[in-house]
């Protein structure tokens, strides 16, 4: 089988000006182009990303802990959970995944 492609912007035959630009870096080290017009859109994550983490810690100390009385409960005998809750809990559960 024999393709002929004759599109020159199919990406076949590089262009030597695209690839230089593409390799321009930064004095800052951040990769860039000659052009500024246009750059001043700028997203910033840091703040979200710091507030995600302390969220995301504090939630694994509470489960952590919840965790660790449970099974201190159950290795005591005092943990002796219903079967009727159990059940309803496995069954939402599953339907929460099922959804998501």
């Amino acid at each position: 089988m024999k393709i002929n492609d004759r599109n020159p912007a199919s990406g076949a035959v590089a262009d030597p000006a695209r690839s230089q630009e593409s390799q321009r870096v930064e004095r800052d080290g951040r990769p860039g182009s000659t052009s500024r017009a246009g750059s001043g859109d700028r997203v910033e994550l840091s703040g979200l990303a710091g507030s995600v983490s302390r969220s995301l810690v504090a939630t694994a100390a509470e489960r952590a802990s919840r965790v660790a009385a449970l099974a201190a409960d159950y290795r005591s005998g005092r943990y002796l959970p219903g079967s009727e809750a159990t059940s309803r809990a496995m069954i939402a559960d599953a339907l929460g995944a099922g959804a998501a």
